[in-house]
């Protein structure tokens, strides 16, 4: 894929998605045009075997400080936290200062740093992205909010729950700001965080590399876009979502991105099947679909945006750009969730201050969400879907482009060439890589390629003791000089949020899950050969040291991580969603 060449010091793009599913981009086989993203992998390198934690602020601790989120302080969601967790080390609810976060250590080596967009790792000054390294910052400091900006129910006392008090969670630089004064009128996150970024780019000190950080909170619900690209996507869905994943899954395999004859996981439902609904019922479901595409296309829209910028600054090919969603497509039935206050707050919120009628859905005063069957269909073949500790729930999109050290191309023609056919997928010609990757690998790669090194636990980093780091560099792997990212056949990654917990060793994944969603005990799955987790080798004699050996690595995962279990509260967070899960 090439070697690093002498040149000045690499900038750095992180592109966040906000619960983007595996094949919701054109690299990974949607439908959806993404001219911009295709450019990225054609010119670049897609990660089809990346991983992430099974939702979001876990993920955004582990890519910002290149460890555990049991060890980075989001152990569980802040909105989530159980009992007897709390007060304990690395379930503090924030980016904790026993690491040492990547804006930091840029800001440290000389990069000016910047971000827009979704934070979700601390909603206080003391926790936000300027105390954690970021110069420049218009950040959402929460988990979710209106794409437009549209709340009258936080003025409600009665109605705090929903967004999260996200009448509080607003930030430019080091000052908090009201968003019913300081945000613009026609706000609407994508193109506003874009914008955000482009400013500050436009503002920074050339003479310095830049670091900057583009987090969106779409495709995240509540599903909004302006009408106009929603028109686009009209009844593109209308056959459903098991359609939907027969050509997704059937476009990966023509990627060659999986194997033609995989065996797909199972469909997830909600309470209705689409072959039950009635006709009223499939219309208001597709369409909640083509506002979701609509989104996805404005992501891709703003990226190209900011690529532009690159482009015409003579930044474009010295800036290491990196694409991901930061977990699963989410499936969970919003009304269901107790981390939003349980069905009656939200139904009486929704029915007091939002009009969901089929003509309004995706408007700002439309609050909808689109439920199991569409995320499954677009995690497909994967079993799952956020929340889940199935690959489903965590493995994820990921494109990165850097040609002074890899990738097949150092011009733009690419995407100019997308654009002028009207975002027509172009044939995908870029190099794909099957080998594991996760999230932490991110901020030693981002680090190698600065010439920055990686900071010495044993030594104080900004007068504080900090924690090792548990990724590895990729530059390896991108240089041809490692046939994987993880050459250890004795390395271990884990994964546990809401009381689901996973341990892999090289092809081999043991997993344990409550039911229904799982069988109450430990599961063992080959997920190279078999990605939708089908066949279960627990039982099977010829593989049971492997599960022993599994077991045995989890307990030590446990022990390196300080991770605390509840398998109480976990089960009541459990049967709260409420998701059926097909053909189990």
């Amino acid at each position: 894929m090439g070697s690093v060449g002498e040149a000045k010091r690499p900038n750095f793009l992180v592109i966040v998605a906000d619960d983007l599913g595996y094949s919701d981009i054109g690299p990974f086989g949607s439908e959806i045009p993404t001219p911009a993203l295709d450019f990225l992998a054609n010119t670049g390198v897609r990660l089809t075997n990346f991983h992430t934690a099974s939702a979001c602020s876990p993920t955004r601790s582990m890519l910002l400080s290149g460890t555990d989120h049991h060890i980075a302080g989001l152990g569980q969601m802040a909105e989530h936290m159980p009992p007897n967790a709390r007060d304990t080390p690395g379930y503090e609810g924030y980016l904790n200062f026993r690491v040492a976060a990547l804006p930091e250590v840029l800001q440290d080596s000389g990069y000016e740093t910047m971000m827009a967009g979704k934070w979700h790792l601390g909603t206080t000054k003391e926790t936000s992205p300027s105390a954690r390294g970021f110069e420049k910052s218009f950040v959402f400091l929460s988990g979710c909010h209106n794409h437009f900006n549209y709340e009258p129910h936080l003025e409600d006392p009665n109605h705090s729950v929903l967004n999260i008090n996200a009448a509080k969670m607003w930030m430019h630089d080091s000052a908090f700001i009201d968003r019913t004064k300081d945000i613009p009128a026609d706000f609407y996150s994508t193109t506003s965080y874009s914008q955000a970024i482009i400013n500050q780019l436009k503002t920074r000190d050339t003479s310095k590399p830049f670091f900057a950080y583009l987090a969106f909170t779409a495709p995240h619900w509540p599903l909004q876009a302006p009408q106009s690209v929603i028109a686009k996507y009209k009844g593109h869905y209308n056959d459903g979502p098991e359609a939907l994943r027969t050509k997704r899954v059937t476009q990966l395999a023509r990627l060659g991105l999986i194997s033609p004859d995989v065996a797909v996981a199972p469909m997830c439902h909600g309470p209705t099947e689409w072959s039950e609904m009635t006709e009223a019922e499939r219309v208001e479901s597709a369409r909640k679909m083509e506002v979701f595409a609509a989104m996805v296309d404005l992501i891709d829209q703003n990226i190209g945006k900011v690529l532009d910028h690159l482009d015409a600054t003579g930044e474009l090919d010295n800036t290491f750009i990196l694409f991901m969603s930061d977990n699963g497509a989410e499936g969970a039935l919003l009304e269901a969730m107790p981390i939003m206050g349980g069905a009656s707050k939200i139904s009486s919120i929704i029915d007091k201050y939002f009009d969901n009628s089929l003509d309004n859905i995706g408007n700002a005063d439309s609050y909808v969400w689109y439920g199991p069957a569409w995320a499954t269909a677009s995690m497909a073949p994967s079993r799952g879907f956020k929340t889940w500790i199935t690959e489903g729930g965590i493995r994820c999109p990921c494109i990165v482009r850097y040609p002074p050290a890899f990738g097949n191309s150092t011009n733009n023609q690419a995407y100019q060439t997308a654009i002028v056919n009207g975002g027509a997928h172009p044939p995908q010609t870029g190099v794909h890589t099957d080998s594991f990757a996760t999230v932490m690998d991110i901020f030693p790669t981002i680090l190698a390629l600065a010439d920055v090194p990686i900071p010495d636990p044993v030594k104080p980093f900004r007068g504080r003791n900090i924690v090792p780091i548990r990724g590895t560099s990729w530059l390896p792997h991108l240089a041809n000089k490692t046939a994987q990212f993880h050459p250890s056949p004795e390395e271990i990654t884990g994964w546990e949020l809401f009381n689901s917990r996973a341990i892999r060793q090289g092809p081999y994944k043991a997993l344990w899950m409550a039911a229904p969603r799982g069988k109450d005990r430990w599961e063992l799955y080959d997920v190279e050969k078999d990605p939708g987790e089908g066949v279960d080798l627990a039982e099977d004699e010829a593989h049971r040291g492997v599960l022993e050996r599994l077991v045995a690595c989890w307990e030590r995962y446990v022990s390196e991580t300080g991770l605390v279990d509840d398998p109480v509260w976990g089960a009541e967070v459990d049967a709260e969603v409420g998701i059926v899960w097909g053909g189990r």
